[in-house]
């Protein structure tokens, strides 16, 4: 396989409206975790939100070197369980 063809199956992730979705995704997460830094929020909404930021790199990464085709075991999912969990410890912050 060139250098073509493989720029071309990356180019097909990151223009993709999947690759799209998955990187405002990184991006409103980043920003989520910085609003909690400069609003000086408790520790554990802050390690949450940075735990969610690097599991959606490490996704994005594996769809970005097609790892994911390799690794049947993982899949996209398993990140929207990590964000389910922070949704409810915010909301359970909110509620207290």
């Amino acid at each position: 396989m060139d250098a073509a063809q493989r720029k071309a199956h990356h180019r097909a992730f990151c223009f993709s409206v999947k690759g799209h979705v998955k990187m405002l995704r990184l991006a409103l997460t980043v920003t989520s975790m910085a609003f909690f830094i400069i609003a000086q929020a408790p520790e554990p909404y802050i390690v949450i939100t940075g735990f969610e930021v690097a599991i959606i790199l490490f996704f994005i990464l594996l769809y970005i070197l097609r790892l994911d085709r390799l690794m049947k075991w993982l899949f996209w999912p398993l990140l929207a369980f990590g964000f389910l969990a922070a949704v409810v410890c915010l909301a359970d912050g909110v509620v207290l």
